[in-house]
C-alpha cells in the first residue's frame, strides 16, 4: 500500500523535516540549477538578490569544509551529498542597475555604506537561503540547515577576496528517516503574534 499524495504545503512544511543524515544518494548538477531556477524567483528588498551560493560537492571541497566546522557539525555535512554556503556578496548594489532598473539610483545608499550594505545583505541572503531550502523540497530534496562553523575560516578558504561572506549552511540531499528525532513542537500562534 502507498502512501497518499501530500499537497505542496505539507511537502515544503508541515510533513518536512530537518535532517542531519542522508542517503548516500548522489545530486545532478541538472537538479541544483533547476534548484536555483525555482528559488531565484523569491522576493528580496529592491530585487536586490545578495545571496551567493558554494555547492559544495567534491572530495577536496569537502575537506576544506570539514576544516571550517563545529566538531557537532562534522558528521552531517561530510555524509551530505551537497552542503550549500549560502553567502552574501557585500558589493550585491552593483548589479542593482540591471535587476532594478526602474530606480536608477537604488545603488547610491549602499556605495558608501559597508554598514548599510552588510544589514541589507545579510537580511536578503537568509531569506534567499530560506527560499533554497523551500525550494529543495519542493523539488523532492531534504535539508539540513546549520550555522555551527567559523565563519572567518570558511571565508578565507572559499571567498579569500574578501567579496562574499559566509551566512549559513544548508545540507541538502535524500534525508535517512531512520535517524530522525520525534518531531520537535512549535509555538502556538497566541504565543507569537498579535492582531493590532
Amino acid at each position: 500500500m502507498t502512501n497518499p499524495p501530500i499537497s505542496p504545503a505539507e511537502q515544503a512544511f508541515s510533513a518536512a523535516r530537518t535532517f542531519a543524515k542522508f542517503r548516500d544518494e548522489p545530486i545532478s548538477d541538472e537538479t541544483l540549477k533547476a534548484l536555483y531556477e525555482l528559488a531565484k524567483w523569491g522576493p528580496t528588498a529592491s530585487n536586490c538578490q545578495p545571496a551567493r551560493y558554494v555547492f559544495v560537492r567534491s572530495a577536496e571541497a569537502k575537506e576544506k569544509l570539514r576544516a571550517c566546522l563545529a566538531p557537532g557539525n562534522v558528521d552531517k555535512a561530510m555524509g551530505a551529498p551537497v552542503t550549500v554556503i549560502v553567502a552574501q556578496d557585500s558589493r550585491f548594489f552593483e548589479h542593482l542597475v540591471t535587476q532594478f532598473p526602474h530606480m536608477p539610483t537604488a545603488a547610491a545608499p549602499y556605495e558608501n555604506n559597508a554598514a548599510l550594505a552588510q544589514t541589507v545583505g545579510l537580511r536578503n541572503s537568509s531569506l534567499q537561503g530560506a527560499y533554497l531550502m523551500v525550494a529543495a523540497r519542493l523539488l523532492g530534496l531534504d535539508c539540513g540547515p546549520m550555522s555551527g562553523f567559523d565563519a572567518e575560516a570558511l571565508d578565507r578558504c572559499f571567498f579569500p577576496d574578501g567579496r562574499y561572506r559566509s551566512n549559513f549552511l544548508i545540507n541538502l540531499g535524500h534525508g535517512d528517516t531512520s535517524a530522525l528525532r520525534p518531531r520537535g513542537p512549535r509555538l502556538a500562534f497566541d504565543t507569537v503574534a498579535t492582531f493590532e
